[in-house]
């Protein structure tokens, strides 16, 4: 399979194409390429029975197209444990690198490479890594907005955004770490997190909704 069709398929599936409706409009933004691209890539994908076409909606990877974006997922996200362990690459610096890594190493490498790491099962923004068949369970967190005033809570997974991950990186965010909720205003206000050593960090909205948590029992 070339880079573009792993590309294609790795995108649909980070755009929920798993188990929703993704469109041409969708694919042109994510990838940064003409309609007529999506579109010819689209008629090539549904010829290999990788993708479902919904008219005049979108598309929808097949079993098979799933599993074999999770095995470009899993490449890449075992590359990025490999960078920030052993390479000393920030969580932020990670991704560019695992995008061209992927496509240029054999499933042999990447086997060596796993088992090297300590069969690491999440990779450093929380994601989970597939299994070498492409499967993968699925692992869902719920994002900081929805957690109560009050609850303590552990970081679990975060967006995988440049940007955002600096963001983080200037808040002292970390993860695997415990937080408590001691302020959460009304309509797309702030949210304000207190840490084990009493500190407080200030996030907003849009950070909040980026950031996937496991409450902690009382």
């Amino acid at each position: 399979m070339t880079p573009s069709k792993e590309d294609y398929l790795k995108t649909i599936v980070g755009l929920g194409g798993e188990t929703k409706i993704v469109n041409n409009k969708q694919l042109v933004t994510a990838l940064n390429v003409s309609a007529a691209s999506v579109t010819d890539m689209n008629t090539k994908l549904l010829k290999e029975g990788l993708i479902t076409h919904i008219p005049y909606k979108g598309v929808q990877v097949t079993n098979k197209g799933l599993r074999l974006a999770n095995q470009v997922i899993r490449k890449h996200r075992i590359w990025e444990v490999f960078l920030l362990e052993k390479l000393g690459y920030d969580w932020k610096e990670v991704h560019a690198d695992a995008d061209r890594l992927e496509h240029a190493s054999s499933d042999l490498l990447i086997e060596r490479l796993y088992q090297f790491l300590g069969e690491p099962e999440f990779d450093p923004h929380g994601g989970k890594i597939p299994a070498k068949d492409g499967t993968t369970s699925i692992v869902r967190f719920p994002a900081l907005t929805e957690i109560t005033l009050g609850d303590s809570f552990v970081i679990k997974e975060v967006e995988d955004d440049p940007e955002f991950l600096e963001y983080l990186n200037l808040k002292g965010i970390q993860l695997d770490s415990q937080y408590k909720l001691v302020s959460k205003e009304t309509y797309g206000g702030g949210f304000a997190l207190e840490r084990a050593d009493g500190t407080t960090i200030l996030l907003n909205q849009k950070a909040a909704s980026q950031i996937y948590v496991t409450p902690l029992a009382v």
